[in-house]
């Protein structure tokens, strides 16, 4: 997308806390305030005062975390296949129990078996029918360090999330809440949070599942176009 985006407009693409060369940081880093420090402090080192955000799954969780708590440095929100959170807190605690053992499976050193498992859940099923989409995204994990992973998955998990729901409603930065149609569970997400945010609108895209950028990345990249051209972004 940036590539596709770039002859247009300035594109920047953070690698996040424990993954590609955004390793060895300090332990507060690898939180979702800790994340958010670090994206604000690339901007502004960067002298970029507001942009348009994207985030895709943990990146969106994130995206939406800095949107409601730094309102003013963004003009517009794309979040894709993205969450507020878990309002259970049951559910929370399972999901932090889930999340440790992953983490444990990480640390282990087989980041190989891993990233196989990862992408054989049912989240993913509709990347098989696109060739070797899965086998890609899995060759590109491996270049990760699985220890790195372990830490970001530990303080930056869906489990270890503060819901956001309950703060939808002041959201005050328009944006789009992006889903596949073969995600249903994120496709409900979507829905419920464009019914709770007035400034964002559910974008449901056909033949996609979790990864719409990649497994419909034309169909997305017009719908990201679109979109920032209606904000009148440059």
């Amino acid at each position: 997308m940036a590539s596709r985006l770039r002859g247009r407009f300035r594109t920047l693409a953070a690698d996040l806390p424990g993954h590609g060369a955004s390793v060895g940081l300090p332990p507060g880093c690898y939180t979702l305030e800790g994340a958010a420090r670090a994206v604000l402090g690339l901007l502004d080192g960067l002298g970029v005062g507001r942009c348009a955000l994207c985030g895709y799954s943990m990146g969106g969780r994130l995206a939406l975390y800095l949107a409601l708590r730094y309102p003013g440095r963004f003009s517009a929100l794309l979040l894709e296949s993205a969450t507020p959170g878990l309002e259970d807190p049951e559910e929370r605690e399972a999901r932090l129990l889930a999340d440790e053992e992953r983490a444990r499976e990480l640390e282990s050193g087989d980041l190989e078996g891993f990233v196989g498992r990862w992408y054989r859940q049912p989240l993913f099923a509709s990347l098989s029918r696109r060739g070797d989409l899965a086998g890609r995204l899995a060759r590109r994990r491996l270049r990760n360090d699985p220890r790195e992973l372990a830490r970001a998955l530990r303080g930056m998990g869906t489990g270890r999330q503060p819901p956001l729901w309950r703060a939808l409603p002041a959201l005050g930065v328009p944006g789009l809440a992006v889903a596949g149609e073969l995600d249903p569970k994120f496709a409900a997400l979507a829905r419920r949070m464009e019914r709770l945010a007035p400034s964002l609108r559910a974008v449901i895209v056909p033949g996609a599942g979790h990864n719409v950028h990649l497994e419909r990345s034309a169909a997305y990249g017009r719908l990201l176009e679109q979109f920032l051209d209606e904000r009148g972004l440059e």
